[in-house]
């Protein structure tokens, strides 16, 4: 093999993990996955394709190495292969945030109109959570609330925060949070609960993000 092809050989080789991302089921993938372990046909339900669908894609960011999988009777499980498979993700979201002319537009589409939403930093949460004056909700699955989250955070799934209302104290601060900067959940749960009168935010992206700038996390993770 002459230098140029080991050269484009070599080059090829590397994009692999670009490609495989290169699709937006895969990329919706990614992100959950970044929340910890999940099952075929949970990640199915999640990204709301079929199981033998779901099943392809994940073989193709398994032959990228992107991800890893595991047999548990006759379940496979699928998990990120490193925590710099999340960090290319988020690397490669930021990148289109910048470069994309239409994603504000496509998130504001899918999202609604984010502008009489109050956010909290990173930052800002740690020192409400500091002082012990904020009440925490996690808005994702039960699964990744399990395999980790803000130490201190309350599972809330988003099928049962209506029937949960009830629980939380009187004149409390809430902050809510769940996968990232386009999970709808934090935003639906924060509407509702301005709407029965509480002083609700929601954190500016998500548990990832959290446990990646190494705040406080529980769980498997933690």
């Amino acid at each position: 093999m002459g230098d140029h092809q080991a050269k484009a050989a070599l080059y090829d080789a590397l994009a692999e993990a670009a490609k495989a991302l290169a699709n937006g089921r895969r990329a919706e993938l990614i992100d959950v996955l970044a929340q910890g372990e999940r099952s075929v046909e949970e990640l199915a339900a999640e990204i709301e394709q079929s199981v033998a669908n779901t099943s392809q894609h994940l073989q193709r960011l398994l032959k990228a190495g992107l991800v890893t999988s595991r047999r548990d009777g006759t379940r496979i499980h699928y998990s990120l292969a490193s925590p710099m498979v999340g960090s290319l993700w988020r690397t490669m979201r930021e990148v289109a945030e910048l470069h994309v002319a239409e994603l504000d537009r496509l998130a504001t589409d899918y999202l609604g109109d984010r502008s009489k939403l109050t956010t909290v930093t990173r930052d800002q949460l740690r020192t409400r959570l500091r002082q012990g004056d904020v009440v925490v909700l996690d808005i994702r699955p039960e699964p990744e609330f399990a395999a980790g989250h803000i130490r201190g955070a309350i599972s809330v799934p988003p099928q049962a925060l209506k029937s949960r209302l009830g629980e939380i104290p009187d004149g409390a601060d809430v902050v809510a949070y769940c996968r990232g900067p386009y999970c709808v959940y934090a935003d639906e749960a924060v509407r509702l609960l301005t709407r029965h009168g509480v002083r609700a935010s929601r954190l500016e992206d998500g548990f990832p993000e959290w446990a990646a700038a190494g705040l406080p996390v529980s769980g498997r993770s933690g």
